[in-house]
């Protein structure tokens, strides 16, 4: 549903798309909610993702992106630093921030599933360093 006001497009995205849509990683289910695809964004991907139980993803960063997670449910890890020994935890109403240019892995390192909103911007960039 879309609705132009001062000549400025204002939209309104039900549900997720499909995660092919957008870069992935092992571990992590990404579904955009707002996206170029979606709603035509050129600064700012928004989206749900699914922590899969007891998996952690590769090494990763995503670019000149910003990244900024709300966990919904479950617990997330994410690990960064020299070796990726440094980690944080994450939990229902916590906020994540990842700086752009970080490599790190995140995942979920207890058995049930865990769910967040995340934000990037300019995009989704997803650059995977390898497993």
């Amino acid at each position: 549903m879309s609705t132009v006001i001062s000549g400025k497009e204002f939209k309104v995205v039900h549900g997720t798309a499909d995660p092919s849509t957008t870069p992935q990683t092992r571990g992590m289910i990404r579904q955009p909610g707002i996206d170029s695809n979606t709603a035509g964004a050129k600064k700012i991907w928004l989206g749900k993702v699914t922590c899969l139980p007891n998996t952690m993803g590769p090494p990763h960063h995503h670019g000149e992106a910003e990244t900024a997670a709300y966990v919904i449910s479950g617990s997330i890890r994410v690990y960064f630093g020299e070796d990726f020994k440094e980690y944080v935890d994450a939990g229902p109403g916590d906020f994540i921030y990842v700086p752009a240019n970080t490599p790190h892995i995140e995942g979920n390192v207890t058995d049930e599933p865990a769910e967040a909103i995340l934000s990037r911007g300019p995009d989704n960039i997803v650059i995977n360093l390898g497993e």
